[in-house]
């Protein structure tokens, strides 16, 4: 009776946290769309880009320095160029950072395409927040990645 009470309280307490995440998405809708397929031209699509990040070397890391530091200078996403600024967002907390990670990495599918995947946890994002970065070094980062 106690695990499936313990079960029950984890997966309620998941379900909160991926609730959270698509609401704290909507910040991120205007400009990627309630769809996560951006504005081409303008936007760059995260459905099926977040999986492409996720199964680099890094990507991970990645994925949490763009949402704490921005993104600045031209990227090519699925054959689409964008030369645009990405906000940093990192007012948010570790956790809801986190939060909206997993709720990108999971809303449309991308997840189950990268072997392993993992949820985002606060811990990783705190551990990145002390390194300070601008949206160009942000955009070095990428490139090491093997993204354009």
């Amino acid at each position: 009776m106690k695990r499936t009470l313990m079960a029950l309280f984890l997966l309620g307490g998941l379900a909160l946290a991926q609730a959270d995440g698509a609401k704290l998405y909507a910040q991120c809708a205007g400009c990627h769309q309630a769809n996560g397929q951006g504005i081409p031209g303008a936007f760059p699509p995260l459905a099926g880009h977040v999986a492409e990040i996720l199964s680099k070397q890094g990507g991970r890391e990645y994925l949490i320095k763009v949402l704490l530091w921005g993104l600045q200078g031209q990227i090519e996403v699925k054959g689409v160029k964008y030369n645009g600024n990405m906000s940093a967002f990192n007012g948010l907390k570790d956790e809801e950072i986190a939060a909206v990670l997993n709720h990108i990495a999971t809303a449309w599918g991308d997840d189950k395409k990268v072997k392993g995947f993992k949820p985002f946890t606060a811990e990783e994002v705190k551990k990145l927040r002390a390194q300070k970065l601008t949206p160009q070094q942000v955009l070095e980062e990428r490139k090491k990645l093997g993204l354009k």
